[in-house]
């Protein structure tokens, strides 16, 4: 069964964060999308509420994993992350607004292009 955000630039990193998050850690992927919960959030993606588990700042904590990890060229990287970032949220808001130009927006619609987006995995909130 394919992951959920196959298809969409950056769909991998978002559901390694979600998984991650959802068991308390704190990977590069779960920062990543603490990051951009916000945004991801309004969206309608359903980001694990991590509570206090999660740094105060996490774009500091997120800069600091990778240079652990990568240290030398960490800007460049995290820099890299944020657009792949980027590039799945405007994804992600562009089909599902352009779903919902098509047909009065509803539960129904909405719930179809999330289907349609996530192969019926958990990912969005419905």
């Amino acid at each position: 069964m394919p992951a959920p955000g196959d298809g969409i630039p950056g769909g991998e990193l978002v559901a390694a964060g979600l998984e991650a998050l959802g068991r308390g850690e704190h990977s590069v992927e779960a920062l990543l999308v603490a990051v951009g919960a916000p945004r991801l959030r309004a969206l309608g993606v359903a980001v694990p509420d991590a509570g206090r588990q999660l740094p105060r700042h996490p774009e500091l904590a997120l800069y600091r994993a990778m240079g652990r990890k990568h240290p030398g060229d960490v800007h460049s990287r995290y820099n890299a992350l944020l657009r792949r970032l980027v590039s799945f949220e405007r994804e992600l808001e562009r089909r599902r607004f352009s779903t919902s130009r098509l047909a009065p927006a509803s539960d129904a619609s909405t719930r179809a292009a999330t289907n349609e987006l996530t192969d019926g995995q958990p990912f969005l909130n419905r």
